[in-house]
């Protein structure tokens, strides 16, 4: 009986959902790219495996900012830190657990300046044991968000992204008091006033 295999560029086994140490072997042995063309490279074979990773569009944002139409090619050390780091984080790529469907998910959003990110867990024999880990960078306008608003985005976005888990499940989300008091009181206004807040129109 086969136990474990290489699908899809993954490892799965009895113990989860893995990298392919091989395709990670190689992504770590890359050099700085030089010309746009290999930043994008680079951040299609390391985004790959993004959902491994926390806060990978944050981590990622140096580099993700030169592929933008009319920003000069500088290969900061901002660009080279980021380049770095994500090498060493996927060569420390955690195992994803396999969903138990009878047990709740739990759920944690974290907003940052200019990016968002979730992350899906369960509990099993007592220990926090991640799913999958989502991020993305945010838009213009969501920039200029107020703190509270980016938190209510983040959470909005992680039940968009995780739905195919959520849906028919018990699920705990961890998140301030206060931010849910705003959603709720965004999902009243938006009742009356449908153009008020950003957030009363997502």
């Amino acid at each position: 009986m086969v136990k474990e295999g290489i699908v899809l560029g993954h490892k799965i086994s009895k113990n989860g959902l893995e990298v392919d140490r091989a395709k990670v072997d190689v992504i770590a042995k890359l050099p700085h790219p030089n010309i746009v063309k290999g930043v994008r490279s680079f951040l299609g074979h390391a985004g790959f495996y993004r959902r491994f990773r926390q806060e990978f569009s944050k981590i990622a944002r140096p580099m993700t900012h030169l592929l933008g139409k009319e920003t000069p090619f500088v290969f900061s050390k901002d660009c080279i830190d980021t380049f770095d780091t994500l090498k060493k984080k996927l060569t420390e790529a955690p195992i994803l657990v396999v969903p138990d469907w009878n047990l709740p998910f739990e759920r944690m959003c974290d907003a940052s300046d200019f990016a968002i990110g979730a992350v899906l867990a369960q509990c099993k024999t007592k220990h926090f044991q991640p799913i999958h880990y989502a991020s993305k960078t945010m838009t213009k306008a969501q920039i200029h968000y107020t703190s509270m608003e980016k938190e209510i985005l983040s959470v909005v976005y992680a039940f968009e992204k995780f739905r195919p888990y959520l849906v028919l499940s018990k699920i705990k989300v961890y998140t301030d008091d206060s931010a849910l008091k705003y959603l709720l009181k965004a999902r009243c206004q938006a009742e009356v006033d449908p153009v008020g807040s950003p957030l009363t129109r997502i």
